[in-house]
């Protein structure tokens, strides 16, 4: 069994039993630290929808208006211009069968993959690698394009994507605890008309059933679903 530590238990026993509106969670978390470095925050989300049915899926991007505060490392398969193209935006490494190979080889020190439509029959091959790691690129999250430039500068930029697992959750972080609260906020917001807008068509009666913001070790607290609800 999992034991926290002595300042894990302090906070988590202010937490309120009450669920939390989206503004007092974000102040709550930045006003109650439990780590000494700068803690990610995050939402959880438990969907209404049945992940065993592929036409209830939930997988989109959203990019958020302040970033995430981390330092984003993009890999682009490509040749050409669109190499170059991709190398310019700031993309930290650029390659196709090379590339490839290191995938395969369990290289993954990187945080989103690009890739042109004509590398994905190459790319398709390291699918195993990517797929369960989240990083196959992807055309429905803009990832298999042509312009690899404008890819690489919405993912560094502070586009994420967000998927839900095979258990009905979806977890996204929305930026750093030193960021002010309007920034969380407005991230924070930006998520939650994402989430709404990716809702299945097929889906129906309860969409979104829990909200948790966490901290990186800190407790969850719940949200209020009238914050949430489309």
């Amino acid at each position: 069994m999992a034991t926290h530590g002595k300042k894990y238990s302090a906070v988590a026993e202010k937490v309120a039993r009450e669920d939390y509106t989206m503004d007092s969670a974000i102040a709550f978390l930045k006003d109650n630290p439990t780590a000494k470095f700068d803690e990610t925050l995050e939402f959880a989300f438990r969907m209404g929808v049945d992940p065993s049915k592929s036409d209830q899926a939930i997988r989109s991007t959203v990019a958020l208006p302040h970033g995430t505060g981390k330092d984003v490392r993009v890999i682009v398969f490509a040749t050409g211009d669109a190499a170059e193209a991709a190398r310019e935006a700031g993309a930290a490494e650029v390659g196709f069968e090379d590339l490839i190979k290191r995938v395969q080889e369990g290289w993954t020190d990187f945080d989103a993959a690009v890739a042109t439509p004509d590398a994905m029959k190459e790319v398709r091959k390291v699918a195993r690698v990517l797929g369960p790691r989240g990083l196959m690129p992807n055309p429905k999250t803009g990832t298999v394009t042509d312009d690899t430039a404008a890819a690489v500068n919405q993912l560094k930029a502070g586009r994420v994507e967000f998927r839900m697992d095979r258990n009905g959750n979806i977890a996204v972080p929305f930026g750093k605890r030193s960021f002010e609260k309007t920034a969380l906020l407005e991230n924070a917001k930006a998520i939650v008309d994402a989430i709404n807008g990716a809702r299945p068509a097929s889906a129906k009666g309860t969409y979104i059933k829990r909200v948790t913001i966490s901290s990186t070790m800190g407790p969850g607290l719940r949200v209020a679903l009238k914050e949430i609800s489309a």
